[in-house]
Protein backbone atom coordinates (compact mmCIF):
# COMPACT_ATOMS: atom_id res chain seq x y z
CA UNK A 1 0.00 0.00 0.00
CA UNK A 2 1.48 3.58 -0.95
CA UNK A 3 1.90 6.76 1.03
CA UNK A 4 -1.41 7.73 -0.39
CA UNK A 5 -3.18 4.84 0.70
CA UNK A 6 -2.11 4.87 4.52
CA UNK A 7 -2.86 8.64 4.31
CA UNK A 8 -6.16 7.59 3.45
CA UNK A 9 -6.76 4.63 5.52
CA UNK A 10 -5.44 6.53 8.39
CA UNK A 11 -7.84 9.93 7.89
CA UNK A 12 -10.94 7.34 7.59
CA UNK A 13 -9.57 5.08 10.46
CA UNK A 14 -9.44 8.24 12.70
CA UNK A 15 -12.18 9.33 11.45
CA UNK A 16 -14.50 6.62 12.47
CA UNK A 17 -12.45 5.69 16.05
CA UNK A 18 -13.46 9.58 16.53
CA UNK A 19 -17.17 8.65 16.24
CA UNK A 20 -16.83 5.81 18.38
CA UNK A 21 -14.93 6.71 21.44
CA UNK A 22 -16.55 9.60 22.79
CA UNK A 23 -15.48 12.50 24.23
CA UNK A 24 -12.15 13.09 21.34
CA UNK A 25 -13.73 16.25 20.08
CA UNK A 26 -10.30 17.97 20.36
CA UNK A 27 -8.06 16.81 17.59
CA UNK A 28 -8.12 18.40 14.47
CA UNK A 29 -7.94 16.87 10.92
CA UNK A 30 -4.28 16.42 10.82
CA UNK A 31 -4.08 15.01 14.24
CA UNK A 32 -6.75 12.58 13.37
CA UNK A 33 -4.79 11.19 9.87
CA UNK A 34 -1.63 10.68 12.11
CA UNK A 35 -3.73 8.87 14.64
CA UNK A 36 -5.44 6.71 12.52
CA UNK A 37 -1.77 5.81 10.64
CA UNK A 38 -0.40 5.44 13.97
CA UNK A 39 -3.49 3.33 14.56
CA UNK A 40 -2.87 0.96 11.55
CA UNK A 41 0.52 0.17 12.41
CA UNK A 42 -0.32 -0.52 15.93
CA UNK A 43 -3.12 -2.82 14.82
CA UNK A 44 -1.19 -4.46 12.36
CA UNK A 45 1.80 -5.28 14.77
CA UNK A 46 -0.45 -6.56 17.66
CA UNK A 47 -2.35 -8.44 15.28
CA UNK A 48 0.90 -9.98 13.53
CA UNK A 49 1.96 -10.77 17.20
CA UNK A 50 -1.31 -12.67 18.13
CA UNK A 51 -0.80 -14.79 14.54
CA UNK A 52 -3.33 -13.29 12.51
CA UNK A 53 -1.14 -12.60 9.90
CA UNK A 54 -0.21 -9.37 7.90
CA UNK A 55 -3.72 -7.32 8.15
CA UNK A 56 -2.65 -4.39 6.48
CA UNK A 57 -1.41 -5.80 3.32
CA UNK A 58 -4.47 -4.45 1.77
CA UNK A 59 -6.43 -1.36 1.22
CA UNK A 60 -9.91 -3.01 0.46
CA UNK A 61 -9.43 -5.78 2.84
CA UNK A 62 -11.67 -5.69 5.89
CA UNK A 63 -8.90 -6.93 8.11
CA UNK A 64 -7.12 -3.81 7.04
CA UNK A 65 -10.21 -1.78 8.37
CA UNK A 66 -10.43 -4.08 11.75
CA UNK A 67 -6.95 -3.54 12.30
CA UNK A 68 -6.37 0.43 11.84
CA UNK A 69 -9.92 1.26 13.70
CA UNK A 70 -8.59 -1.04 16.53
CA UNK A 71 -5.42 0.48 16.87
CA UNK A 72 -6.81 4.19 16.23
CA UNK A 73 -9.26 3.52 19.34
CA UNK A 74 -6.34 2.08 21.51
CA UNK A 75 -4.26 5.43 20.47
CA UNK A 76 -7.14 7.48 20.77
CA UNK A 77 -8.14 6.20 24.25
CA UNK A 78 -4.62 6.28 25.65
CA UNK A 79 -4.45 10.31 24.19
CA UNK A 80 -7.25 11.61 25.62
CA UNK A 81 -6.01 10.10 29.27
CA UNK A 82 -2.57 11.60 28.76
CA UNK A 83 -4.21 14.80 27.53
CA UNK A 84 -7.03 14.82 30.43
CA UNK A 85 -8.38 17.96 30.06
CA UNK A 86 -5.89 20.56 29.11
CA UNK A 87 -7.22 20.82 25.74
CA UNK A 88 -11.00 21.41 27.10
CA UNK A 89 -10.95 24.63 28.52
CA UNK A 90 -9.29 26.52 25.61
CA UNK A 91 -12.21 26.98 23.10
Amino acid sequence: MGIIGWIILGLLAGIIAKAIFPGAEGFGIIMTTLLGIAGALLGGFIASLVGAGDPIDEFFDISTWLAAIAGALVILFIATRVMGNRGRGLA
